[in-house]
């Protein structure tokens, strides 16, 4: 059966190194696919989430948690592809110490007793993995958690001395970095390791009525995937020119922070997504379990990847 869908709507975040701005840039899925494409900004995964419920979108980019708390509360959508691994890090002022000075992450965290730490959106994965990191040293009523709908926010906080510290992407620690002189402290790859950060999630209707067309949309995906990986200067040049605020030196260090890009659901990408799932129980952001298969549908990827995954492949 040929799908009639002429038009996707598809919600995406500002994360620069979604392949949502080398889509949209190149227009690949309009001239390869034919397909005319409705890119909605929102400000944080939980928010596409809603739009998923509301039937607005068709295929999202947002961070696992998110989609975990959503099926949890019956949104009919399923996660499709991979994207991206290791995307949040903790960065603050000069005055803390990082996890290479003081060697383990449970110093790190200590060191904010009786501070605010800034972060995206609540139910975000940035939010969760700070809450997590947290709870596991039993500081929750000492260290405060100021969520921020926009990263922009975030900087505002640090520059204003609300937060002394702030959980997030890379692209939040280059701008934090470059604008406020703040450091990394925990490193993505430390902080959560194959940590989820975003994933290509469907609305289930549609894995049904036009598998076509999200296997097309999987492979440019991956296509956008490969050339972030193997060709960042190229990359970094396409999403310089589409967001227009930051160069393209900007955009290379955010894809250096964190080069771990493939659109395949490998087994790590899957282990550490259901590893939320207990989190977010301790945390009651859901109130029953969730599946691998409630929340992947492995059949659309599988045959648009089926050689292993490029995620550790990336030079930093």
């Amino acid at each position: 059966m040929v799908s009639q869908i002429s038009r996707l709507n598809i919600g995406h975040l500002s994360t620069l190194y979604h392949t949502s701005l080398i889509l949209s840039g190149l227009n690949w899925i309009e001239d390869k696919l034919g397909i005319k494409v409705n890119w909605r900004l929102f400000g944080s995964g939980p928010d596409i989430i809603d739009a998923f419920k509301q039937e607005k979108v068709d295929i999202g980019y947002v961070g696992i948690p998110p989609v975990i708390i959503g099926i949890a509360k019956g949104v009919q959508i399923k996660c499709i592809g991979g994207g991206h691994m290791e995307g949040t890090v903790l960065l603050a002022d000069k005055d803390f110490a990082s996890l290479e000075e003081l060697g383990t992450i449970s110093e790190v965290i200590k060191q904010f007793n009786g501070y605010v730490i800034g972060s995206p959106a609540k139910g975000s994965i940035h939010d969760v993995i700070i809450r997590e990191l947290i709870m596991r040293e039993g500081l929750e009523d000492e260290i405060a958690i100021k969520n921020y709908v926009w990263a922009d926010f975030i900087v505002e906080a640090l520059a204003e001395g609300a937060v002394r510290a702030a959980v997030g992407t890379p692209a939040l620690a280059v701008m934090a970095g470059q604008t406020l002189g703040t450091k990394i402290i925990i490193p993505p790859d430390k902080i959560w390791p194959n940590n989820p950060s975003y994933g290509i999630i469907a609305r289930a209707g549609l894995i049904e009525e036009a598998p076509e067309i999200l296997e097309g949309f999987l492979r440019l995906h991956e296509e956008a995937s490969n050339l972030i990986r193997t060709n960042p200067g190229k990359a970094a040049q396409v999403v310089s020119k589409l967001v227009g605020v930051v160069d393209e030196d900007f955009v290379l260090e955010t894809f250096r922070i964190s080069p771990k890009y493939c659109a395949a659901l490998s087994r790590e990408f899957v282990e550490a997504s259901m590893a939320f799932v207990p989190l977010l129980g301790k945390l009651k952001a859901i109130s029953r379990s969730i599946s691998a298969e409630d929340l992947f549908d492995t059949s659309l990827i599988g045959r648009v990847h089926p050689q292993p995954a490029h995620y550790d492949q990336s030079p930093r």
